[in-house]
């Protein structure tokens, strides 16, 4: 059995029922519905002042898609798959309302670019709320850290104890990693925010039309000046893409330190009961599992980015309709996302350090050698010279079982002689 065509006066037939399942794409990009219409008002505007269409065309135009808008916003509107996507969904909608006058709305214009232009609205909405949860997780990190200003933890390297930090430090050091997330949207927006309208199919248009008159009206910084780039670049979502993966990489590591510190090895942290989960089997646990799946739903979005690279990988210049398939990729990315800020910002908030627990490790692991060896070299010694010092004193107590500041000031001196009284001022520091 074969169905009808919206645009069918090249074909004798229909599409079978199995490649309209195949092709279509409307269960993806109806989501697109508000962006479509805004793109298609402005469409209509620009056909009306360069006298394609009369002005009362383009009223009867605009007010019809404001209300399958309304339609589709309230669930009364109902998706044909035969119409394969969003465009032509909303197109057969305008014209069952208008007749021929909606049939003009199309006039100058291909869903090559129409795709193009909807999913650069769509991405425009995305970066800015992005960027806003990003601010926000960022505010929880500084809200934390306020409260706990005066609490040292042991910072790491390798895993190992390696100095004394403050907490505060610690929870900037992501707020820093945020800042250069919001940064890169913001510079990814640079190239999203431009508008393909005039490129039509691939070539541009006969008609007299001025599309940058659509381009103000959607409130774009700019136009791709090559039609043939203008409906072959999906770049822009390509790094989209990137930055989110970024992005979820760092929300990754702060998930990753969390979880080792509300273990019961470390015990530094208690992550409130409402991002907790217990175990089917065992009564005493209290597992992180958000931070674990925050964690695990990296993974999605790193393949979304190489899915997208894969997909424009070698395709020739044009539309080709493999680009169908990007809009899963981007969405789902961006989704994700979303999802993962809102969970962590709220984790974040409810989170308690354990101050008692996180102060018996700063007792541990010698985190005051380096500032013991820079108190060696602002009495004289070289810095490899103070190293290897320290180094030796390290050894003694680890064998003693000791720290620096048990040891008297005798036998500090016995690994050289500028060590005075004045250095337990920063020992055990």
């Amino acid at each position: 059995m074969s169905k009808k065509r919206f645009v069918k006066g090249r074909f004798k037939k229909g599409a079978s029922d199995a490649v309209l399942a195949f092709t279509e794409s409307i269960s993806i990009d109806c989501r697109l519905y508000k962006y479509d219409i805004e793109g298609s008002i402005a469409h209509a505007t620009m056909l009306a002042e360069c006298k394609i269409i009369t002005s009362r065309e383009k009223n009867t135009i605009v007010k019809a898609l404001k209300e399958i808008e309304k339609e589709i916003s309230s669930g009364k509107f109902r998706f044909k798959m035969g119409l394969e996507d969003i465009h032509m969904n909303i197109e057969a909608a305008l014209a069952e309302k208008t007749g021929e006058v909606g049939k003009k709305l199309h006039t100058a214009r291909s869903r090559n670019d129409q795709v193009s232009l909807d999913l650069r609205l769509w991405m425009r909405d995305q970066i800015n709320e992005i960027s806003l949860l990003i601010a926000g997780c960022q505010k929880a990190l500084i809200l934390k850290g306020k409260e706990n200003k005066k609490l040292i933890i042991p910072g790491f390297t390798h895993m190992q104890h390696a100095q004394p930090v403050l907490l505060t430090h610690y929870l900037l050091a992501y707020v820093e990693m945020m800042e250069r997330d919001k940064g890169r949207l913001k510079d990814c927006l640079k190239r999203v925010n431009v508008s393909p309208l005039g490129a039509c199919a691939l070539a541009g248009t006969t008609l007299p039309i001025d599309s940058k008159i659509t381009a103000e009206l959607l409130g774009f910084k700019d136009r791709n000046p090559n039609s043939i780039d203008a409906v072959s670049d999906r770049d822009f979502c390509v790094e989209f893409a990137f930055c989110l993966s970024t992005l979820a990489s760092h929300l990754t590591r702060i998930c990753e330190d969390w979880i080792i510190w509300s273990s019961q090895e470390f015990g530094f942290i208690d992550v409130d009961d409402s991002y907790c989960t217990g175990s089917s089997m065992m009564p005493q646990k209290k597992n992180p599992d958000c931070l674990e799946l925050i964690r695990g739903k990296c993974g999605r979005v790193f393949g979304n980015l190489i899915s997208l690279l894969t997909l424009m990988k070698g395709l020739p210049l044009g539309y080709n309709r493999d680009m169908q398939e990007d809009k899963e990729s981007v969405f789902d990315s961006s989704d994700t996302v979303i999802r993962c800020l809102n969970i962590l910002k709220g984790l974040i908030e409810t989170s308690s350090f354990k101050q008692y627990n996180i102060s018996k490790f700063t007792d541990k692991g010698f985190l005051d050698a380096t500032a013991f060896a820079e108190y060696l070299v602002q009495k004289g010694i070289p810095f490899r010279e103070a190293h290897k010092i320290v180094g030796e004193i390290v050894l003694k107590c680890s064998d003693a079982a000791c720290a620096f500041s048990d040891l008297t000031l005798n036998e500090l001196k016995e690994y050289s002689k500028v060590i005075d009284n004045d250095v337990f001022d920063i020992l055990g520091a």
